[in-house]
């Protein structure tokens, strides 16, 4: 069965209207092909990144949407995966723990993938009109950072929609790239405000088009696609020939990048999918509810683009480990500490790679590591979804509230908030738990999104054909954006 998840229907005069505003701001589109292997990137447009800086708003920056730049804020071009090993002297479990790195995408987070995943099929099929249409980025943080940066791109209007309570740099850096930013009631895990402000637009204004991270499928298929390949790439790179990719771990957030795991299951089937949550919102867990500071993941319900069927464990971090980490990793005391305690000076020194999110993602292979007593053979991927760029603001915070940072603060910290981990509040999840978990949808998505029934029980009754038609669209979108390239000629 057929089910048109990611729609390539063709509105001829919008996507004249694209073709022209594309020429005129002198925009190519980069390929799926062209994020997961920037080898194939033409040439000439290699040329034109050297004087093109990371998070310059300019057109040449969607060919550095992949996690293979050179990590370079200025004039870098490709140079491999960007990735970190977090070594046993510093998380306290055997196994290898490897992490990419999201430092080294424009805007400084991954998120810009998930945003052009979104948008690249409805603009290059007509479905969105830059010149006429303004694109709408519902997040609790980096999405709408991302979306609002590519549509500027386009010179297209946009409206970024986040809660109030996320970081203050997040809100510096969109009131110079968004047309509008609204704020709405709440913090990270109030997403449910977040929709209802996208339904006003709906219903109050005939020129916006909605691009909603936690029901586009094109969100997991970049993360399949660009995300996989790169894990695949650097284990490749990393592993010895008796080593065994154990699994991955992730907060889900929009349930875009555990989607990456979907690929590795098709590589490793015994390989194991973790989805992660902040323990002061445990839907995933005890379908629970609450307020969190793990900045980068939005709760109270699950994504409608989680492929729940295929998830084998539920991990619930307590946000007060994210927080002591943030400051271990990055006051003076904290990293002079861990110096001494054997970690690598140089990884020590590389730390602000980890965001508040991302340290999260490391807690969760560690409590994974330490539920299934893994070995120095056994191999855990995550993904470090931003760094502590977005997030100096919480640092000051933190300091005002609970004072200087010192050597006791840090060996409090380190040995409490890193060492002292343990699998509580982890689930190992059977059918009817899977089940369970993709029953809670219905809530969010039928009753309240107007999904249908049927989609719902396709995701899970039919899944190997449902979410492998979506990972299958990655080709068919390339030959729109081949065809739209070739519209406005700039290639030639």
């Amino acid at each position: 069965m057929s089910y048109n998840i990611i729609d390539l229907t063709v509105n001829e005069k919008q996507l004249e209207s694209a073709v022209e505003r594309a020429r005129e701001k002198e925009i190519v589109i980069p390929t799926f092909a062209e994020m997961k292997d920037p080898s194939k990137v033409p040439a000439k447009i290699k040329e034109k990144l050297g004087s093109v800086g990371l998070w310059d708003v300019d057109p040449l920056n969607l060919f550095r949407i992949t996690w293979k730049n050179e990590p370079v804020k200025d004039g870098g071009l490709y140079d491999g995966v960007n990735f970190v090993e977090l070594p046993e002297s510093l998380t306290g479990v055997k196994a290898r723990i490897f992490a990419l790195v999201g430092k080294w995408f424009p805007t400084g987070a991954h998120k810009v993938g998930a945003t052009f995943g979104c948008l690249a099929p409805r603009l290059v099929t007509g479905q969105f009109d830059p010149v006429n249409q303004r694109a709408v980025w519902p997040s609790t943080g980096n999405y709408c950072r991302g979306g609002a940066y590519n549509a500027q791109l386009l010179g297209c209007e946009s409206i970024a929609i986040l809660p109030e309570g996320m970081s203050r740099e997040r809100f510096d850096w969109l009131k110079k790239v968004a047309g509008e930013v609204i704020a709405t009631p709440g913090s990270e895990s109030n997403v449910k405000e977040i929709f209802d402000k996208t339904w006003e637009l709906r219903k109050t204004r005939d020129n916006v088009v909605i691009f909603n991270q936690f029901d586009e499928m094109g969100n997991p298929l970049w993360h399949y696609v660009v995300t996989g390949n790169a894990i695949e790439e650097m284990l490749k790179q990393v592993m010895g020939k008796d080593d065994r990719y154990f699994g991955c771990a992730f907060t889900t957030g929009s349930a875009g990048t555990i989607a990456c795991g979907d690929y590795m299951k098709e590589l490793f089937p015994a390989s194991k999918i973790a989805a992660s949550e902040a323990l002061q919102c445990p839907t995933l867990l005890w379908n629970g509810w609450g307020a969190h500071r793990i900045e980068g993941i939005g709760d109270k319900h699950v994504p409608w683009v989680h492929n729940v069927k295929n998830t084998d464990m539920i991990i619930d971090v307590d946000d007060e480990d994210s927080m002591a980490w943030i400051r271990l990793f990055n006051e003076p005391a904290g990293r002079d500490y861990l110096k001494k305690k054997g970690v690598p000076e140089d990884l020590v020194d590389s730390l602000d790679l980890v965001g508040i999110s991302g340290a999260a993602n490391i807690i969760s292979c560690i409590k994974m590591a330490k539920y299934y007593e893994l070995t120095e053979k056994d191999v855990l991927v995550t993904v470090l979804t931003d760094s502590m760029e977005l997030y100096n603001s919480r640092l000051a915070e933190m300091e005002e509230e609970y004072g200087p940072y010192g050597e006791i603060d840090a060996a409090v910290d380190f040995h409490q908030h890193i060492r002292g981990l343990s699998v509580d509040y982890m689930q190992e999840l059977s059918y009817r738990d899977r089940k369970r978990v993709h029953d809670l949808k219905y809530y969010t998505w039928v009753e309240q999104q107007g999904k249908s029934m049927e989609e719902l029980d396709a995701q899970w009754y039919d899944a190997e054909n449902y979410w492998g038609e979506i990972h299958g669209m990655a080709d068919k979108i390339d030959e729109k954006i081949r065809e739209f390239n070739d519209k406005t000629g700039l290639l030639k």
